[in-house]
């Protein structure tokens, strides 16, 4: 029988610090090269984002916000206008490079993602009207990806950031596969973060608490690790080696998470391997259509 690593699963709260909600840095036990922040926000705070050497997304979750940063060659104010929930389509996000320091105001819930880096790159505005939706998988392993923080649509130094919706009985993260080898052109390095969120699916009366998914992870050549749990609004899973997935949105509930990713290798590249048992899944997918729930859009903020 296997048991979830508490090394490397936190329900919501067990990292909080200095006002977030949860916080994942260089200070977490085994964690290197990326960072999250998670905080609810109330008119009239502000929460500061030192510099401490990393480049970040700010990532509205529910709720707009105002972030003033402050880095060569002087201060700007950017809006978030933000979205109802992250079940309401993509985002507006705002990427800032390594050497910023910012404060955060507004109202609702935000997320801050972060990759250690001594490389500067301009800071940049992405509307959501720019992020790039793509529909992955097929049937019920249909999900939905918005790539605003990867490698094509962003000039980041080693941050690679999505979200993924995963429709009520889908399937996403699957085939299971790693990406904890450098194996030029075909794996790349990265140590990654999923930060999950659930919801009753559109129409429901059900309890927003009562919502939940299942996500899994397990040891590869690079290292042992097993997380097999039931993830809510708020739990994070580390992931810095191993095979992951699948997660899994339970029926009657929608899936969400938030992937935060970067890596020693010198090139900045989302490389997979998938778990060679189950490769052979994607071909099933030939002729499926897509889940006719898919996309997910700003459009359906009153259906919830």
């Amino acid at each position: 029988m296997t048991t979830t690593d508490q090394r490397w699963f936190h329900r919501r709260g067990d990292l909080a610090r200095d006002g977030w909600e949860s916080v994942v840095d260089a200070t977490t036990p085994g964690w290197e090269h990326t960072g999250i922040r998670i905080a609810d926000l109330h008119e009239g705070e502000t929460l500061p984002l030192e510099d401490r050497g990393v480049e970040r997304i700010v990532v509205p979750l529910a709720g707009e916000f105002r972030v003033v940063h402050h880095h060569f060659p002087g201060e700007w104010e950017t809006r978030l206008h933000g979205r109802a929930s992250v079940f309401d389509g993509p985002t507006d996000v705002l990427y800032l490079p390594t050497g910023t320091t910012a404060e955060v105001r507004g109202h609702g819930r935000v997320a801050v993602t972060e990759a250690p880096t001594a490389e500067a790159r301009p800071w940049q505005y992405i509307p959501a009207s720019d992020t790039p939706v793509e529909l992955r998988g097929a049937g019920r392993s249909s999900r939905q990806v918005h790539n605003f923080g990867t490698p094509q649509a962003l000039d980041a130094a080693r941050l690679i950031v999505c979200e993924v919706i995963t429709p009520a009985e889908n399937w996403s993260s699957y085939p299971p596969h790693k990406h904890d080898e450098h194996v030029p052109g075909h794996e790349s390095r990265l140590e990654e973060i999923y930060y999950f969120e659930t919801a009753p699916m559109a129409g429901s009366d059900a309890a927003a608490e009562a919502s939940f998914g299942m996500f899994s992870t397990y040891s590869s050549p690079a290292g042992d690790i097993d997380i097999n749990a039931m993830v809510r609004t708020g739990d994070i899973a580390l992931v810095p080696y191993g095979y992951h997935g699948p997660a899994v949105a339970a029926p009657g509930y929608d899936l969400y998470y938030l992937n935060v990713m970067a890596g020693p290798d010198p090139k900045r590249e989302w490389l997979i391997s998938d778990d060679p048992e189950h490769t052979w899944v994607r071909d099933t997918w030939t002729g499926q259509a897509f889940d006719d729930r898919l996309p997910f859009t700003n459009d359906k903020e009153g259906d919830r």
